[in-house]
């Protein structure tokens, strides 16, 4: 069944939208990711304009994340003045990157931008994953236990001034990497309409040595108003999201999260971030090899207004 998507200006199927959602809903349910990362280039490889793909993918980031927020703020393991703190350097990144985007794209290399910048974020970070799970399942085989960095270690970020107390993260850390990791989240967020868990979370725990029990919860905490925020401007500055295509996406994702959730409980940790590296790098390399194949149609006349 077709419908028309009036930002989009294309008609698309609603079964492949909802198929859509709920593959990414899985996915978001079994890894415990929003899916930004990986519904903006499949929006990408449906035609769907890079534009509007971004901006419209946000709001599927920011409905796979209130359930866990509310979760984590049940079991007390969420950072709200750590969240907070996060979230004003989101805003000003995303401020920025919404500027930044909306240049792009009257100079007419937003795709381009976002296509390049997927490649390398999504390569370098499934490249890492891949080999941290590989060697944490060899060690699991081995009987060896993986080689961890004691929690109280601290390093340079630590020796930073203007620092903060964070009780419920049990950190006193300086809010000048704690602001930038927001600013560069927030950044990410306008930019490639992805809520930035994938790197957040990682960036918590190993930068910043805040407990694993909180990170998921704070990061979630930030994410949504982050995202909700770029999506906002977007709607009102560029208007490039589109509403229909946003409520397809998330019916199917409701739906697709159940199972995954599910799914997710019958696989061991590792396993798990091996197949999400291998999944990340797939949607890497395919759009690397979007950007060096050439197209089958190289112009188009389209607008031109001919009879």
């Amino acid at each position: 069944m077709g419908i028309y998507l009036p930002i989009a200006e294309i008609s698309v199927n609603v079964f492949v939208l909802l198929a859509m959602g709920a593959a990414v809903g899985f996915l978001s349910g079994m890894f415990g990711v929003g899916g930004g990362f990986l519904i903006t280039p499949l929006l990408i490889f449906y035609n769907i304009p890079p534009a509007i793909a971004v901006a419209t993918g946000a709001n599927q980031v920011i409905a796979s994340s209130v359930s866990g927020v509310l979760s984590h703020m049940k079991r007390g393991t969420l950072d709200f003045k750590l969240g907070s703190v996060l979230l004003a350097g989101g805003v000003v990144g995303s401020t920025g990157g919404i500027y930044v985007f909306g240049l792009l794209r009257r100079l007419g290399q937003l795709d381009l931008f976002i296509s390049l910048l997927y490649v390398v974020l999504l390569g370098t970070v499934g490249g890492l994953m891949l080999v941290e799970s590989i060697n944490a399942l060899r060690a699991t085989r081995s009987g060896a236990a993986p080689v961890l960095k004691k929690s109280g270690q601290h390093n340079w970020i630590h020796r930073l001034p203007l620092k903060m107390r964070f009780r419920a993260s049990k950190l006193f850390v300086s809010v000048i990497p704690v602001l930038g990791l927001g600013a560069g989240i927030g950044f990410l967020s306008s930019i490639m309409g992805v809520g930035g868990g994938f790197i957040m979370v990682p960036a918590l725990i190993y930068l910043l040595k805040v407990p694993t029990n909180v990170v998921i919860g704070t990061s979630l905490f930030q994410i949504i108003f982050t995202s909700a925020y770029t999506t906002l401007v977007h709607a009102t500055t560029n208007q490039t999201v589109d509403v229909m295509l946003a409520f397809l996406l998330m019916a199917g994702g409701v739906a697709g999260a159940q199972y995954g959730a599910k799914a997710g409980q019958r696989l061991r940790g590792e396993q798990l971030r091996a197949l999400l590296a291998l999944l990340v790098l797939a949607v890497a390399i395919r759009l690397a090899t979007d950007l060096f194949v050439t197209p089958p149609n190289l112009y188009s006349l389209s607008g031109v207004g001919l009879n």
